[in-house]
């Protein structure tokens, strides 16, 4: 009998993890993504920030499958699916499947204002990390040459917009690169007069935190000299600033954190969406027979009422379980019970030496979560091939707040 076809498209951590599960399984396993590695998000702002390089953070997936005898790796775009002759279509070819896993993540979400895009980048892949920390350093670069107080103060004011991990984590370290790495590297502008803004349409920072958390996140932006903007929508953005309602902010370096789409895989598979476009999945994570969704291209609800949240840990458990769901179809077995969600808790950090974090058993904050929060991100980076070097490379730059990254790499803007 012919193998059965197993098609994963994306290799985040849905893909990756579904991929990696099907290890043992009678069935050729194809893995597809646009690009040739695997990101690990969660640390992308260290990249944006000049941190870390992107190489700390992204591997292969040739790599980290290489000893998987069924899987297969593929460069390339996915333009369609169609699901009635299951076939998914590239750019330049045809792949037939038995076993579909769509894993395609979520972009950016600008609430209807796409025309935004280009003067706020957001956090999503190693293009856009790099092209912030390009913007922020060429910032600082520009204050320095530029004797205009207006254009100066404008360069050297930073508006984060979003108050969520990503926005929090960026208001953070950036208000420590300015206060501290680059205090003395200029000679006619102080750095540590740079502006950093974080501004929030909602109540509170760090929402999806109990509200303890969130004040104490709160406090401890404010001590880093960060302005938050709390209850302020952006109503408009271009490439000089932002505006606030009838407030204006100018600024030369905005950065998107507000919100996320999911990626066209509703579209595609022609099936039922929420507001956000995540495809609406059945129980077993499939919207019926052999096609399956997970990560943050679905939206899971559970038996209690509760939907998964987009964070990695629950796109890890997907994928392991649809794993298990399409070894137990091809073996002929009874299938695993309906997903259940098991939540790890919530982690964020606010500079060096502080963090908040929410497991179901405990709470943290400080210091100490602080390292748990490091410790953790190193424990669960894939692939990576030495994380007792990544280790020793935040230990140092722990004690000499130095960030060796900071390159300007990219096109340059025209002014």
């Amino acid at each position: 009998m012919t193998r059965a076809r197993i098609v994963i498209v994306g290799a985040g951590f849905g893909g990756l993890f579904a991929a990696q599960g099907l290890a043992g399984v009678d069935a050729e396993v194809t893995v597809v993504d646009r690009h040739n590695y695997h990101l690990f998000q969660p640390l992308l702002y260290q990249v944006a920030t000049a941190g870390l390089p992107p190489s700390d953070v992204a591997w292969p997936i040739r790599s980290i499958l290489r000893r998987q005898r069924n899987a297969t790796v593929l460069l390339g775009e996915v333009v369609g699916v169609d699901a009635t002759r299951r076939v998914v279509e590239l750019e330049d070819r045809s792949l037939s499947f038995d076993y579909l896993v769509v894993a395609t993540g979520s972009t950016h979400s600008y609430f209807g204002h796409d025309e935004w895009k280009p003067f706020a980048p957001g956090l999503k892949s190693i293009d856009d990390a790099t092209e912030i920390r390009r913007r922020v350093l060429r910032a600082f670069e520009a204050a320095e040459m530029d004797t205009d107080a207006a254009r100066r103060e404008r360069l050297m004011r930073f508006v984060i917009v979003g108050a969520g991990p990503t926005g929090v984590e960026l208001a953070g370290t950036i208000a420590e690169l300015a206060r501290f790495t680059l205090a003395s590297d200029f000679r006619r502008i102080d750095p540590r007069s740079a502006k950093i803004v974080l501004v929030e349409a909602g109540p509170r920072v760090l929402a999806a935190f109990k509200e303890p958390q969130s004040a104490y996140a709160l406090r401890s932006l404010v001590k880093l000299g960060v302005e938050v903007r709390l209850d302020a929508a952006v109503t408009a953005c271009d490439a000089h600033g932002v505006w606030l309602g009838a407030e204006r902010l100018e600024s030369a370096t905005v950065i998107w954190a507000a919100g996320v789409a999911a990626s066209p895989a509703g579209r595609w598979l022609g099936a039922p969406t929420d507001r956000a476009g995540r495809v609406l999945v059945q129980p077993d994570l499939s919207t019926g027979g052999n096609v399956f969704v997970i990560g943050d291209a679905a939206s899971i609800s559970l038996a209690d009422g509760r939907r998964v949240p987009g964070v990695a840990p629950a796109a890890k458990q997907q994928g392991r379980y649809v794993a298990k769901v399409i070894a137990a179809r091809i073996a002929g077995r009874a299938e695993p019970k309906p997903f259940a969600y098991r939540n790890a808790g919530n982690l964020a950090t606010i500079g060096r030496r502080v963090a908040v974090i929410e497991f179901p058993f405990m709470t943290l904050r400080g210091f100490l979560a602080w390292w748990i929060w490091g410790l953790a991100h190193i424990y669960f980076l894939v692939g990576v091939p030495s994380p007792v070097l990544v280790s020793l490379r935040w230990l140092w730059e722990y004690l000499t707040y130095g960030r060796g990254a900071r390159l300007i790499t990219g096109q340059e803007d025209a002014d």
